[in-house]
């Protein structure tokens, strides 16, 4: 029966994307369409400055261009390139920065060229809690100006390292209308305005998402007729629809059974940097985390050599610290929770818990989320702990999580490749959920406060370097979250499509679609 069931879910699946192929192809019969699924349900929203979500960003990030941006293929903050700005120059002190604009460059839609005021306006708009989910991103901005029409300064409060990742075509980085901004306000995210290769064409809800191509782009008119984004959450009709070439690209499933069923089928699986770091938030809002017993106890119970064994070798690497690998600023001198499910059950019951606790955490239904909470959940009960998992669709899991519902967050992600850039939105008060400036601080971290805050504004290397050390040691001691592994991304695509570049990393999380990716129709 089940069986039955799935086939007629995927005859379905492929109906539609029947239905939708014929239909986005009349856009430009002379080029293809790009199909591509993530895995997601639906898109929450295509406002860059707002999609804080993989499916989110990966669609935005087409729409869209900073001043400077990452390299095609590339996640490497070092070779960072101009984009909207053709040229740019700091201070001797390197906190006055001046971008010269490109000129000729049109927004989408009829909405003109870009100008200075569309990017102070942006960058503002990042800046700003109550419009952008990154505006911790920019404490350290003084002011924005808009010099004249095609020239824009930048003062910073104090030397910044990772300034110009702020500002490149990566979160708040992103230039968006002004104009469109004002005039459609909350609903800018349904109907997004921006400079990049395609435009926003279509959403149905649950449906799909379609992108035109931008034939006035900057770089050149694009091979592609545009994108559809298709809302396919089964793993196995998703697999379907891309072995019967319905699909183009897909996300594939981050483990190593996948990878490797997939390259004996001939499948050409893409797996690319950056890791999205995974760590298990706890929530001390929720009784009885607010007991630092607790907290040890649950990281004692919880074994990640097993879990990066299910994992696999070619996806996942352990992690040591709370700030990923690779990141500059990375510290494991505290070194890693050490797994003693008998030891945790003894430190509950020095916390007065004897016969153990009971408690919550709401659960994605993705693949890269679910099967590593059950595993976590198994590890816990042999310590006592009971962890009762709410399973929800993605989008579901972000907006409940980010209500403090879960006593323990499981969560994922990928950022600029410096310690602040987790510490600050994972770690400092001013990020805690339901604060004014609230991020992803989901466990209510304030123990590092001081030493976050202090590096983040230290003009010498070694003292930044000293200080995210320390501030790694007080998390690490005071159990805000477990570190457990760095999950590289895994997708693949069919043999007729063309990147366009080599694909070696992207920091949102999905192959990059360019002017030049190509589909061969025959």
């Amino acid at each position: 029966m089940k069986l039955k069931t799935l086939s007629i879910v995927s005859s379905a699946v492929l109906a539609l994307s029947a239905s939708v192929s014929s239909s986005v192809y009349a856009q430009g019969t002379e080029r293809p369409m790009l199909r591509i699924s993530s895995g997601a349900s639906d898109n929450a929203t295509l406002d860059p400055h707002r999609a804080t979500s993989t499916a989110d960003k990966g669609v935005a990030s087409q729409m869209f261009d900073g001043l400077v941006r990452f390299a095609p293929g590339s996640a490497d903050p070092t070779k960072l390139e101009a984009d909207l700005a053709e040229s740019w120059e700091a201070s001797k002190d390197s906190t006055v920065w001046t971008f010269k604009l490109r000129k000729g460059v049109k927004f989408h839609g009829g909405y003109g060229e870009v100008k200075a005021e569309d990017v102070v306006y942006s960058l503002e708009r990042a800046a700003d809690p109550k419009r952008s989910s990154f505006a911790a991103s920019f404490a350290g901005v003084e002011k924005f100006e808009a010099v004249d029409d095609y020239t824009v300064r930048v003062t910073l409060k104090y030397t910044d390292s990772g300034f110009l990742g702020r500002v490149s075509d990566y979160h708040g980085g992103n230039i968006v209308s002004k104009a469109a901004a004002e005039k459609l306000g909350t609903k800018f995210g349904a109907s997004p305005i921006g400079t990049g290769p395609f435009a926003f064409g279509e959403h149905v809800t649950q449906q799909y998402v379609r992108l035109d191509a931008n034939d006035e782009y900057h770089r050149g008119k694009p091979k592609l007729a545009g994108i559809t984004y298709r809302m396919i959450p089964s793993d196995s009709a998703r697999d379907l629809a891309f072995s019967s070439k319905e699909i183009d690209i897909i996300q594939g499933k981050r483990e190593q059974r996948w990878v490797e069923r997939a390259r004996k089928r001939d499948v050409n699986v893409d797996i690319f940097e950056p890791a999205e770091f995974r760590i298990l938030h706890l929530n001390r809002n929720i009784k009885p985390l607010d007991n630092v017993k607790v907290r040890q106890a649950i990281a004692e119970a919880v074994n990640v050599d097993e879990i990066i064994r299910y994992a696999g070798k070619d996806v996942a690497s352990k992690g040591c610290s709370i700030v990923p690998e690779g990141y500059l600023g990375h510290d494991c001198s505290a070194g890693a929770y050490k797994h003693d499910a008998g030891h945790a059950k003894a430190l509950l019951a020095e916390a007065g818990f004897p016969n153990g606790i009971e408690i919550k955490s709401i659960v994605s239904n993705i693949s890269a989320q679910l099967p590593i909470m059950e595993i976590v959940q198994s590890q816990l009960a042999k310590s006592g702990i009971k962890l009762e998992l709410v399973v929800v669709d993605h989008a579901t899991y972000q907006a409940r999580s980010r209500q403090d519902q879960s006593a323990i967050v499981f969560y994922g992600a990928a950022r600029f490749p410096n310690a602040d850039a987790y510490l600050s939105e994972f770690f400092d008060s001013a990020a805690a959920i339901g604060s004014p400036t609230a991020m992803s601080n989901f466990s209510h971290c304030t123990v590092a406060d001081e030493s976050i805050r202090a590096a983040r504004v230290e003009p010498d290397n070694a003292k930044q370097l000293a200080l995210w050390k320390d501030a790694q040691a007080k998390i690490h001691a005071d159990v805000c979250g477990i570190p457990l592994f760095g999950l590289k991304q895994v997708w693949a695509h069919g043999s007729h499509v063309d990147y366009g570049y080599k694909l070696d990393g992207s920091l949102n999380l999905a192959p990059p679609i360019t002017e030049k990716t190509s589909v061969k129709t025959k």
